[in-house]
């Protein structure tokens, strides 16, 4: 079996213009900061992305001009940042299309992609504007008891980015903590990369078979990349970086490319200083 170890760059280059994308992790915990940043500076446009709660990921990708639309049951930092910004003005401006979602219904939507279903039921959405107007809904009869339930359409991303405490050179990743929505949109996805703050032996793996969350013949890139969740958290590794989002936060959008190119060596395994 041979290795599928990539630089950031080349994993990064399995994204085109235009794919379906979900990203690991939860608002600002794991969330694949570091792959995010390459995307952005690779010049991707018109992504699609899918997130039961984004964050910071989806409003440097905003702010970068990469995004299309967002399905999502929440953007935003959490209480001591306040909103994404970049995400909402994208919005408001037309230049992304926001598909409102719960955090439920896009995981029911992941759940009918990894399953091969074309939809699936969302139990207790019964009512409300959305499901006159957003076309991912539909209401259909139950054919076993005759009443009405709503269903979901199913959602599947071209490309699942998770980031990971540990993975071997197979993409056999292990996360430790919360694990959140990440093993499932490595079961939805058509492919899959991996970042790790580890990358550890294939026999450390073969010891633990069972903490195995997303085996690697779901995997086609491995990356190497420590405090690859920066200014993220990860847990048991560190901690958010409240300075570097708050900064971020006062930025314009123009000024975004400053932002990649500070963190550019880190990112690409270069230490600078200066840069946590």
């Amino acid at each position: 079996m041979s290795s599928k170890i990539m630089s950031l760059e080349e994993a990064a280059g399995l994204v085109r213009d235009g794919d379906r994308i979900s990203f690991g992790g939860n608002v600002l915990h794991r969330a694949p900061m570091a792959m995010v940043r390459e995307i952005a500076r690779q010049r991707r446009r018109n992504l699609r992305i899918i997130k039961t709660a984004g964050a910071h990921d989806i409003d440097l990708l905003c702010a970068a001009g990469s995004v299309a639309s967002v399905d999502a049951g929440f953007v935003s930092y959490e209480t001591e940042f306040g909103l994404a910004m970049h995400y909402r003005k994208a919005v408001e401006g037309g230049q992304v299309i926001g598909n409102e979602h719960a955090c439920y219904t896009v995981i029911c939507s992941l759940r009918a992609a990894a399953s091969g279903a074309p939809f699936m039921p969302v139990a207790g959405l019964k009512a409300g504007d959305l499901l006159q107007v957003a076309d991912y809904f539909r209401v259909i009869q139950d054919p076993f008891g005759g009443e009405p339930v709503t269903v979901v359409k199913a959602i599947v991303p071209d490309i699942a980015v998770v980031h990971v405490q540990e993975a071997d050179d197979l993409g056999n990743a292990v996360i430790h903590g919360p694990k959140f929505e990440d093993a499932l949109i490595s079961r939805a996805a058509s492919k899959v990369i991996v970042t790790a703050e580890k990358i550890v032996p294939r026999s450390k793996i073969r010891m633990r078979p069972d903490q195995v969350d997303i085996p690697g013949f779901l995997v086609s890139a491995v990356v190497h990349a420590p405090r690859g969740a920066a200014p993220c958290s990860v847990e048991k590794a560190y901690d958010a970086d409240t300075k570097a989002i708050e900064r971020f936060k006062k930025l314009k959008a123009e000024e975004i490319d400053i932002y990649l190119n500070e963190y550019e060596m880190k990112d690409r395994g270069f230490k600078v200083g200066g840069l946590r």
